[in-house]
C-alpha cells in the first residue's frame, strides 16, 4: 500500500500526529484484505472542498469527504502500484460536525478516513442494505482503533 498524505490547509494542524492518524485509518480500513494500491489523501479547505463538489457530483457547497475511486483497468506504468483512488477532506466542515456530535476532530477525521476508503474498496450506501452493511464494517474498523460508535446518540 502506497498513501500519499497532501495537506493543503494549516488549520489541519489543530490534529497532532495527523499524518500517523491518517496511515492508521487507512491501515485499519485495509486490515485483513489482501489489498495494494495507491490512496491519495487530501486534507483542504471548505472552499476547495465545495469546488470539488460543485465540479464532481453537481452540489454546490462543502461536504466533509469525498472518494474518487480509480476507474478500473486502468493502465499502470511497469513498477507502479496501482492506483485505488483519492480522498478528500474538508477542515472547517469537519471540525464543525465533530463539535456539533460532542466527538473529537481526531476521532471524526478518523472516521471519514475509513469511510472514504471503504468508498475506495467499493461500498456505497445508497439504499438501506448499502449503508447498514457500511456502517457496520465502519464499527468494526473504529473499535480496532479504539473510537467509539459513530452511529450512536448521545
Amino acid at each position: 500500500m502506497t498513501l500519499a498524505i497532501d495537506i493543503e490547509d494549516e488549520a489541519w494542524e489543530m490534529i497532532p500526529g495527523l499524518t500517523r492518524l491518517a496511515e492508521e485509518a487507512v491501515a485499519a480500513a485495509l486490515q485483513g484484505r489482501d489489498m495494494t494500491g495507491a490512496v491519495t489523501l487530501l486534507f483542504t479547505t471548505d472552499a476547495e472542498m465545495q469546488e470539488l463538489n460543485r465540479q464532481w457530483r453537481g452540489k454546490d457547497r462543502p461536504t466533509n469527504v469525498l472518494s474518487f475511486p480509480a476507474p478500473g483497468g486502468m493502465p499502470v506504468p511497469a513498477g507502479e502500484t496501482p492506483p485505488l483512488g483519492d480522498i478528500a477532506l474538508a477542515c472547517q466542515t469537519v471540525a464543525r460536525e465533530a463539535a456539533e456530535q460532542g466527538k473529537t476532530v481526531a476521532d471524526h477525521t478518523s472516521h471519514l478516513i475509513v469511510h472514504g476508503m471503504l468508498h475506495l474498496l467499493g461500498y456505497d450506501h445508497e439504499e438501506d442494505g448499502e449503508a447498514e452493511e457500511m456502517e457496520n464494517e465502519e464499527r468494526m474498523i473504529l473499535a480496532r482503533l479504539g473510537i467509539a460508535d459513530p452511529y450512536t446518540t448521545s
